[in-house]
Parts: C-alpha cells; sequence; structure tokens
C-alpha cells in the first residue's frame, strides 16, 4: 500500500532509487569501516528528514530506496551523504590516505530512479478526464 508523506502545507511520495559507488571501484566497505558508513548515512539522512526505505552496502557501492520531502532536491540530499561520509570516514580511517590520496572516497557522480504506483499513462488519462468537464 502506498502511503503519504505529509510536511505543514504538503502531501507527498517521493520515492528515490539511488547507487553509487567507491573511487575506482575499491571494495573497501567491510568490517568496521563499513558499520561506521551505515551509521553516517542514517544519521545524515535522519538530519535532512530523508527516510532510508531500505538500504544495501555492496563491497563497493551503495543501494538506498529513499523517500525524500519536496523541499529538497536530490541532488543536495546525495551531496550530502557523499560529502559527509567521505570526510568523515577519511577523518576516522587514516589508512585510506594511502589509497585515496586525491581526497575523494566516492566515485563521482550516482545513478537514480524514482519509484511510484501512478504512472504516466494514468496521469495523461486523469488530466484528459478533467479537461473534458
Amino acid at each position: 500500500m502506498m502511503r503519504y508523506s505529509k510536511s505543514a502545507h504538503t502531501r507527498f511520495y517521493h520515492r528515490f532509487h539511488v547507487v553509487w559507488a567507491t573511487k575506482y571501484r575499491y571494495k573497501v566497505l567491510q568490517g568496521p569501516m563499513r558499520e561506521r558508513i551505515r551509521e553516517i548515512i542514517m544519521q545524515t539522512c535522519a538530519e535532512m528528514g530523508v527516510h532510508i526505505v531500505k538500504g544495501v552496502l555492496g563491497r563497493d557501492h551503495v543501494h538506498m530506496f529513499l523517500s525524500s520531502p519536496p523541499k529538497l532536491s536530490l541532488s543536495k540530499v546525495m551531496q550530502r551523504i557523499k560529502g559527509r561520509s567521505s570526510r568523515r570516514i577519511q577523518m576516522e580511517f587514516p589508512e585510506l590516505k594511502k589509497r585515496y590520496w586525491g581526497r575523494r572516497f566516492w566515485a563521482r557522480g550516482y545513478f537514480s530512479t524514482t519509484s511510484g504506483n501512478v504512472t504516466d499513462d494514468i496521469i495523461t488519462q486523469y488530466l484528459e478526464l478533467h479537461s473534458s468537464k
């Protein structure tokens, strides 16, 4: 069942599937570092009001299914998650300096797609129904 989220003057259902990888696809997301990345991402999302529907950490990439309020653009959400986790993980695990000498932990960019139960056809039919009245 689809549950709408709400803020002061808005009801919404914004779901995003996002995927991003470690730089050079190094398989470093394991052990204590993996747990710490998970904590940092969860904390960052909570601060922004972003709900993690489901998240999976691979050894070299992250998959997340997010629900985000309309006031936040997905690019801002991703910028905050990747930026904060990269900075903190490199401060807390100095051994990464040997591998990531350029101060970037994550590869550039990310993949995203939206999700919802309403298809383009349903929206078009709805609009045609309302325009004929």
